[in-house]
């Protein structure tokens, strides 16, 4: 059965940061253009509600408010007009992506699962879980785990102005660094909703934008078995898949990933994290 690499405790990790952000040719994330030409959002891929501390009308909509100046950022990256969906590189490489988190009631059990098997995986936090849940990030970063940008609220970011665009990205990306140790580097939109603001806004702040390949549709709820066959049927080498951790009852998501993530290790998938797709 293969495996992810070793997991680097969160001193080394940290501290070698900066150069595993611009380290690696293989597995590199490539696809995605650099102009200024607004991009056509996706369909919706994360389902309503928050974790069980946290309404979800609260976790949604919570009128935002200033926790104080943003911290200092990475250099600024490319401006892209589409967000990056796959990797490029030889092997059979795939990511595994968990959005809406961290969820006390759920994430752990996936953090189980991944650490049982040597693997590392994708959390597109949001902000306010990620407050709550400082101690989960840690975890995270103790065992490997990327963690990226997801907004604060999980609002629909076409329908908002540039300045609250703006104060949801720099809001988590602070309680990113608060619990996880380091600036994030990924950014997803919720929904799959992105346009020409919120790919120059994510560039100024030194993050990538990552979509996804194969959607699982987990926020539905439409059952283990159907999770499972949507992740294994999508699986081949470069995609990237989506599911959450949090948003709803996810209970299904957690027993599907102990059911597919061996089997994916023994057709012989290396399953992994994204590395920058520029020096």
């Amino acid at each position: 059965m293969k495996k992810d690499q070793t997991f680097m405790p969160r001193r080394v990790l940290l501290t070698g940061a900066a150069a595993m952000g611009a380290a690696g040719t293989a597995g590199l994330f490539l696809t995605g253009c650099t102009d200024t030409a607004p991009a056509r959002p996706g369909a919706p891929a994360a389902g309503p509600g928050g974790r069980a501390a946290v309404k979800s009308s609260t976790f949604r909509l919570q009128p935002l408010t200033g926790d104080g100046p943003p911290r200092a950022v990475p250099a600024r990256t490319p401006v892209r007009v589409e967000p990056i969906l796959r990797m490029s590189g030889t092997g059979r490489r795939m990511l595994l992506t968990f959005d809406d988190g961290p969820d006390r009631a759920y994430t752990p059990h996936i953090l189980d699962t991944l650490a049982k098997y040597g693997v590392r995986a994708t959390f597109f936090v949001c902000g306010e879980m990620a407050r709550a849940n400082r101690d989960l990030l840690a975890r995270m970063a103790d065992e490997g785990h990327v963690v990226g940008n997801h907004t604060w609220s999980h609002p629909l970011l076409t329908e908002l102005s540039r300045a609250r665009i703006r104060a949801e990205m720099e809001r988590t990306s602070e309680a990113i660094e608060q619990g996880y140790g380091e600036h994030p580097r990924w950014f997803r939109a919720p929904y799959g909703a992105w346009n020409r603001a919120v790919f120059q806004l994510g560039s100024e702040m030194g993050m990538e934008p990552l979509a996804w390949t194969v959607d699982s549709l987990d926020w539905t709820e439409p059952g283990t078995r159907t999770i499972i066959d949507r992740i294994e049927h999508g699986a081949a080498p470069g995609v990237v898949v989506l599911s959450h951790d949090a948003g709803g009852d996810r209970s299904q998501s957690v027993s599907a990933l102990r059911r597919y993530l061996p089997r994916l290790l023994d057709d012989g998938y290396h399953l992994t994290v994204p590395r920058r797709p520029y020096a």
